[in-house]
């Protein structure tokens, strides 16, 4: 998978491809529904990390109860940075917190996760066709980011079952944030220009329980 030894013996950083790799493969056996030992038992390493973190990828998704990242990656205590939000949205405590993984441990993938039937894409579906007086300021927060990368594609196919029209939405809205992560950060473009860091996007079927990529 890519994975070096240091010369005191530690394990080192997977490559982004390797990072990569290990990440979907570990989703492979979620929907398949099989799990690792490792994942299992990687709280017996509770000990271990006492001394300090490695994790080998940045799970930057949604706060949906369905899509809980160690989970539907069969990864276990330590092998996880996993940043939650509604929506996903991209604001800079996001993006600081990225730079810390990424910066200060090393972390060589981020994955930027949506999923399917995603509620705070449906919440910015129905604000763009049917704004509703009574949302909340801190919904709308969360709505008018989403907003600007859905609304022309709403308007386009706002015709279409809302099914699909959230599906095609949830994909939008990852592929702007992972723009967002590329050109918002001088750290984490360099990186990704040194091939240090590969940022990518994925879209989770919660029925299925498969990963699919939509942006790399």
């Amino acid at each position: 998978m890519g994975i070096g030894v240091s010369s005191d013996g530690a394990s080192e950083q997977p490559t982004p491809e390797g990072a990569f790799e290990r990440l979907m493969a570990g989703n492979g056996r979620f929907a398949s529904n099989v799990r690792s030992i490792d994942s299992l038992v990687s709280h017996l390493r509770r000990a271990e990390l006492v001394k300090g973190q490695k994790p080998f990828a940045v799970i930057f998704g949604c706060s949906d109860s369905r899509a809980p990242a160690e989970i539907l990656f069969d990864q276990g205590l330590g092998d996880l940075f996993v940043i939650r939000v509604a929506g996903p949205v991209v604001g800079t405590s996001q993006i600081g917190s990225v730079e810390f993984a990424c910066e200060k441990l090393g972390v060589p993938l981020v994955m930027v996760l949506g999923h399917t039937r995603c509620g705070a894409v449906d919440a910015t579906i129905d604000e763009i066709l049917e704004p509703d007086p009574g949302h909340s300021h801190h919904v709308l927060s969360i709505v008018n980011r989403i907003r600007p990368a859905l609304e022309g594609l709403v308007l386009q196919n706002r015709h279409e079952a809302h099914e699909h029209l959230n599906d095609l939405a949830v994909r939008a809205n990852v592929r702007a944030c992972v723009e967002q992560l590329r050109e918002g950060s001088v750290l984490l473009q360099a990186r990704v220009m040194r091939g240090q860091l590969k940022i990518v996007g994925g879209e989770f079927d919660i029925a299925t329980g498969k990963v699919e990529i939509v942006s790399a």
